[in-house]
């Protein structure tokens, strides 16, 4: 058993687990944070990557999500202009499905209700003479065109963790949490060959909140729905920066998205998942679903040999009697155990989205706060930037050509991937290298010994996986072989647990 003793223990190394960390530690907690996997291992590096409003959401009439997420968009833009920036999506009107003013009404409410100030307005557009037309069959005449924002979701919740680092928490990855048991007036947390103590804990879980409660005994009139969200990716199907919002007969919606300079991002389906949580994937009903939706729209058909990667995740949803996946809510919900009685409370968090997470975060840390004294004080977390973030929301593009400059060996490409990165902190690895080889090895695609030396050192990387598909999105570049000297080189610089 570990002899500290922490304020906090959160388990759950997602967006809602890491953004919990982050808060708790900056008003002073002495924090611990489990994870069972690596960080963004499930869920939270498994979604649509936007920052949004949920502008389908407001035909369910969640008019206060929508609000508390668009009067987040701004916000998160500002603390984390590297891994956040705005995007222009185009929303073709398609006869027969949603009329138009239907659409403008929504649109003048998604632009006023959550306090936009950045962010450019909703317009109507003639495709004939817009960028975004050229692609798209020319049945599709009139569109609008409106602002949301896209998010790196992996790079999100490992740079709320590396704060929360930075703050004083200790974050342990690869750690299952197998047992939580009171005693002696602390949470007792077994996880593997270690024992922690805490003070109080967070369930963070999750798909498997449900699954950890029952590891802590806890009983609980909580029903969960748990919904899968498959993408597909494919060679990019347009050469601008603007993103589409597709409507189907079906009633559902789904995006097209400009993805990693080469690719189109397509999703996503909203599915009841009822198998196992350790392999999620996207079925070929799914993706046949998403092919032909896409090729509703475009000019040129998708098929599901275009298809060169997917991804799914599942959502842990509150269970409220939704008929359809899609119209389940996206909102979140807290249940306390203990704290009042004088044994120490256990707070679980249900649902939740990744656009709101800091806005749950600060919600959760306010909640314990009357049995943790130390987290008293203001919600701080929309006012600090995090790691890289120190620059202005419109810099992103200044920062790349600064960069390329100091280091003239970093192309165009390479400068701005190590900006959405890392901002600011990319001159931490890059130190004072003047040459690629000062770098070391280059594994391919720019990604050099000593980025993969900073991911393993400061960002908990442990695996290929962790640093293709979560660190850096470079998996789909990669080859197998270059896959296979990365892994051999990660089997030399770390130290088996």
């Amino acid at each position: 058993m570990t002899g500290a003793v922490f304020d906090l223990a959160v388990i759950g190394g997602g967006v809602n687990g890491a953004g919990i960390a982050r808060d708790a530690a900056g008003r002073g907690a002495k924090v611990l944070l489990l994870e069972r996997g690596d960080l963004a291992e499930g869920t939270s590096s498994s979604s649509t990557k936007l920052i949004h409003g949920g502008l389908r959401y407001l035909e369910h009439y969640e008019f206060g999500l929508v609000r508390e997420a668009l009067s987040e968009r701004e916000v998160l833009w500002g603390i984390a202009p590297h891994i956040i920036w705005p995007l222009r999506f185009i929303l073709p009107h398609r006869k027969g499905l949603r009329p138009r003013w239907l659409l403008r009404l929504g649109l003048f409410l998604y632009d006023h209700i959550g306090g936009r100030k950045f962010l450019p307005p909703a317009q109507s557009v003639l495709l004939a003479n817009h960028p975004a037309g050229a692609a798209l069959k020319p049945e599709y005449t009139r569109a609008f065109a409106y602002s949301d924002a896209w998010v790196d979701d992996a790079r999100l919740v490992i740079l709320n963790a590396r704060d929360a680092a930075d703050r004083g928490a200790e974050v342990r990855t690869r750690c299952e949490v197998t047992c939580l048991t009171r005693a002696s007036g602390l949470w007792r947390i077994d996880a593997g060959s270690e024992t922690f103590r805490a003070r109080a804990v967070v369930n963070a879980a999750g798909p498997r909140v449900l699954e950890l409660l029952a590891r802590a005994g806890q009983p609980t009139s909580q029903k969960m729905r748990l919904v899968r969200g498959s993408h597909i990716v494919v060679k990019k199907l347009f050469d601008h920066p603007f993103a589409y919002f597709f409507q189907l007969p079906d009633g559902r919606i789904f995006f097209a998205i400009p993805y990693e300079e080469d690719f189109t991002l397509i999703g996503t389906t909203d599915v009841d998942h009822h198998g196992s949580l350790a392999e999620v994937k996207a079925s070929p009903e799914e993706i046949a679903y998403l092919c032909a939706g896409a090729s509703e729209y475009f000019r040129t058909p998708v098929t599901p040999a275009d298809v060169v990667w997917t991804y799914s995740g599942v959502r842990p949803l509150i269970d409220d009697g939704s008929g359809k996946p899609e119209a389940a809510t996206r909102g979140y919900r807290f249940e306390l155990d203990g704290g009042s009685d004088g044994t120490p409370p256990l707070l679980t968090v249900f649902g939740g989205k990744i656009t709101t997470y800091r806005e749950l975060s600060a919600e959760a840390v306010g909640r314990l706060a009357p049995f943790l004294p130390v987290l008293a004080g203001a919600d701080w977390t929309g006012a600090a930037n995090l790691p890289g973030g120190n620059f202005g929301r419109y810099d992103a593009p200044a920062l790349a050509r600064s960069l390329a400059r100091r280091y003239p060996f970093l192309d165009e490409t390479q400068a701005r991937r190590l900006t959405r990165l890392y901002g600011t902190i990319a001159q931490d690895f890059l130190g004072e290298a003047a040459s690629a080889a000062d770098l070391g090895e280059d594994f391919g695609h720019g990604l050099t010994a000593a980025e993969v030396d900073h991911l393993i050192a400061r960002e908990w990387a442990r695996t290929p996986e962790d640093i293709l598909w979560r660190r850096t999105k470079l998996g789909l570049h990669f080859t197998a072989g270059q896959t296979a000297r990365l892994a051999a080189y990660l089997a030399e610089r770390i130290t088996p647990a």
